[in-house]
């Protein structure tokens, strides 16, 4: 698809862009396959949006790759889950790094054996002056585990004598999070149909414009990327206020 035949490129992309990727396992039950393939073509799928990203001139890419939740699946399923990890740095992260992709990760530490966590701390430090897209893996991720730890870090710096409760404001919270120094999504893409977080970054959503895609995850691509980002631009953004259009 050229985007001189659909007038694409005149439209400024969002910034931030974050996407529950869902429905590997129903693309694979569809077609009569084990959910560990569907997961594999989910990770081709992860490739394909990245470069759409890039292409689109994204700046920030955030992908919910394995929640806090997903410890309860059968332990074949997270075993995979975890090489696909594995396997996906190994193979991967050269190119992003050669493209300029810096790689963020956020979530706990606690449960990730430690193979996978030095590989993900290589290739953390490897990318960390990287700007041309920061690609950010919810990994091990959890939103109200998250806002729990960042209320701890703030509670033990008002029990340090550090700040008092009176400085805990917007900003402080903020900056206590997994995505410190990361700005909020613009847009949140779901894939297969679902309408929901599912404890996804409740907090940095607040104000992000949601659309939810009818495709699976190993089908999305760089079209259902564009048509995301173009139902995105059609939206009136407030923010809790008005707009010109909304006052004529």
């Amino acid at each position: 698809m050229k985007h001189s035949d659909n007038g694409f490129e005149n439209l400024t992309p969002p910034r931030h862009v974050a996407i529950i990727m869902d429905g590997n396992g129903r693309w694979a039950k569809e077609r009569g396959l084990p959910r560990t393939l569907g997961h594999r073509q989910g990770v081709e799928a992860v490739r394909r949006a990245v470069r759409a990203a890039m292409e689109l001139k994204i700046t920030y890419l955030t992908i919910f790759s394995f929640s806090s939740e997903n410890w309860k699946r059968p332990a074949e399923e997270v075993d995979d889950l975890m090489g696909l990890m594995k396997r996906f740095i190994r193979r991967d992260l050269a190119e992003l790094h050669e493209a300029g992709v810096c790689i963020r990760i956020i979530g706990e530490r606690q449960q990730v054996d430690s193979e996978l966590m030095t590989l993900i701390d290589e290739a953390v430090e490897l990318t960390r002056g990287n700007d041309k897209l920061t690609l950010v893996i919810a990994f091990n991720y959890g939103s109200r585990g998250e806002l729990a730890r960042a209320a701890r870090r703030l509670a033990e710096q008002v029990a340090a004598g550090q700040i008092d409760p009176s400085e805990i404001t917007v900003e402080r919270m903020a900056n206590a999070l997994d995505t410190s120094g990361i700005p909020d999504p613009d847009l949140l893409i779901r894939t297969s149909g679902e309408m929901r977080l599912s404890n996804f970054m409740l907090w940095q959503t607040a104000y992000s414009e949601f659309v939810f895609l009818d495709c699976y995850w190993p089908d999305f691509d760089k079209a259902a990327f564009e048509g995301a980002i173009r139902e995105f631009r059609a939206r009136e953004r407030r923010f809790g206020g008005l707009t010109k259009r909304s006052t004529a």
